[in-house]
């Protein structure tokens, strides 16, 4: 049963305001990238389905999530992490298909998997878990984990700026591939960069002291609304321009 959430849903609540938001954008974002699939090649309609499903799948949760919140007062973890655990890997997959037609293989595309799915396990252990902890233990199991975490992050990072993808965009000798994919590995960079803020926040987090854990929720929607949403919309970007070169 969902909330009626227009009835318990205060006025000065910004952090409401952002499960709304993201919601809604989210929805809008599935709902045009499934649409435009039609206008592309068809050599780039699975690379508009998967940011269709990125979107579709946040929707989804972000509706869970808001609810969850304005029921409990709590921060959505589960669920928040059940959505990322769908659509990071997702994310990932797109630079596979973006790759693909300059020979990128199927190893690729299971290390980025497997290097996200790392990076999103050991963050839920230290976020979901850090509470349990004794209260001089927090700050030790919340970098322990956020270490642990960000390793998959750099090695993810890393593949897009210097490694194999960067070498397979160059080798595609298309400017929209190059461009796109550098746009992409900005996203990477500074967008994903955004969910530490969030982390450290939590008991524990460097940034406790400084910033109430309830700007965590803030921090996680601001980064999924930019990233989520952007990635498709570069995506979109370069279906669109190597469709304009085919049929020129």
């Amino acid at each position: 049963m969902f909330l009626d959430a227009t009835q318990i849903i205060k006025p000065n609540d910004y952090i409401a305001f952002t499960f709304f938001i993201g919601y809604i954008a989210m929805l809008a974002a599935s709902v045009f990238f499934f649409i435009e699939r039609g206008s592309v090649d068809k050599k780039w309609k699975m690379s508009l389905l998967v940011s269709a499903l990125i979107t579709g799948i946040a929707a989804v949760h972000y509706y869970y999530m808001r609810d969850y919140y304005l029921g409990t007062g709590d921060s959505p973890t589960f669920f928040r992490y059940v959505d990322w655990i769908l659509t990071v890997p997702l994310m990932c997959v797109e630079f596979y298909l973006l790759t693909k037609l300059a020979g990128a293989k199927k190893s690729l595309l299971w290390k980025l998997i497997l290097a996200s799915t790392w990076m999103l396990v050991c963050g839920y252990i230290g976020e979901a878990f850090v509470t349990e902890q004794p209260i001089e233990a927090q700050r030790g199991w919340s970098v322990q984990w956020g270490v642990l975490s960000t390793l998959g992050y750099l090695y993810i990072a890393y593949t897009v700026w210097f490694g194999e993808v960067a070498n397979l965009a160059e080798a595609s000798k298309s400017e929209v591939i190059k461009k796109g994919v550098r746009y992409l590995a900005w996203f990477v960079l500074v967008g994903w960069a955004i969910y530490p803020i969030g982390y450290m926040c939590m008991p524990g987090g460097w940034l406790s002291a400084y910033m109430s854990s309830e700007n965590i929720d803030v921090w996680y929607n601001l980064a999924d609304a930019i990233n989520k949403i952007g990635f498709g919309l570069v995506v979109y970007t370069i279906a669109v321009g190597e469709t304009n070169k085919v049929e020129a």
